[in-house]
């Protein structure tokens, strides 16, 4: 199953399904594979020997026992560190590896990154099973014209014109819609997003709209009404619930040992911001 292939809403677990286990740890993603999701979120870093692994921030401070930036670190001594006191570091080859039929959407954090980004996109059957989001349009273009066809979301400063557009009321040039997504902050601080109107221009476009970050039950809802594309959740146990109360869960095969119950964007902002 590649990642654009699905039909319907999809269900993502950003960073792995955080709310529930360690933020972006082989252990979030089991958790979270284990209740039937076939689409997980995450985030891309790279080492200071090239390694691509799954963390958010620059740097290593606010989820694990060590300190400082994270480029600065070697896989080998990324090794010995640990994420909530407990959960080691993965690589992207390493979570690939670990949930084969899982699809991967990565947040790409690091302009270094790109190169081994579009090497390990080349593999076989990699490609397909990964969108990438979280960055500058150069960078998503740089990535597209290395692995043609790979899926990618709008790069912010087309989510800024599609968002302004919205705001404003007004149709959105056609040219910004170079990606087959459009990752969307349901609210920046005190800022509204108008989804509702950004639904309706993105889908004018050709462009399906992805909701973050929506941990809250009446608020999935909400979104999916206004038909929504996907939702990403912290809490990948209540988004299940309402997309099995829609009559919208299809879980990846062997999810029968679950029961399926349970009643303008600043242009300032990077990729580090998500």
């Amino acid at each position: 199953m590649g990642y654009a292939d699905a039909s319907g809403p999809i269900a993502l677990a950003h960073r792995g399904g955080g709310g529930l286990a360690p933020e972006n740890t082989l252990a979030a993603f089991a958790l979270t594979t284990d209740l039937g999701f076939r689409y997980l979120e995450s985030d891309l870093r790279l080492t200071a020997d090239g390694h691509l692994v799954c963390f958010h921030d620059a740097t290593l401070d606010r989820v694990t026992d060590a300190r400082g930036p994270l480029a600065a670190r070697t896989l080998a001594e990324l090794r010995r560190v640990r994420v909530s006191g407990r959960e080691t570091i993965p690589t992207l080859d390493e979570a690939l590896e670990a949930f084969p039929d899982t699809c991967f959407s990565v947040d790409l954090k690091d302009e270094r990154a790109i190169g081994p980004l579009v090497a390990t996109l080349k593999r076989p059957g990699v490609a397909e099973r990964l969108c990438i989001a979280g960055a500058w349009d150069r960078w998503l273009v740089d990535v597209r014209e290395e692995v043609p066809g790979v899926a990618t979301t709008l790069g912010w400063r087309s989510l800024t014109v599609l968002i302004a557009c919205a705001r404003a009321g007004i149709r959105p040039p056609r040219h910004i819609a170079t990606a087959p997504f459009a990752h969307v902050p349901v609210r920046l601080g005190r800022l509204r997003i108008h989804v509702e109107r950004v639904v309706e221009m993105a889908h004018d476009l050709g462009v399906r709209v992805v909701t973050w970050t929506v941990d809250d039950a009446e608020s999935m809802h909400q979104l999916l009404d206004l038909g929504v594309d996907a939702v990403i959740t912290d809490r990948p146990d209540v988004l299940r619930a309402v997309f099995v109360r829609r009559d919208l869960w299809s879980p990846m095969t062997g999810e029968d040992r679950h029961d399926g119950s349970g009643d303008a964007l600043d242009p300032r902002l990077g990729p580090a911001a998500r």
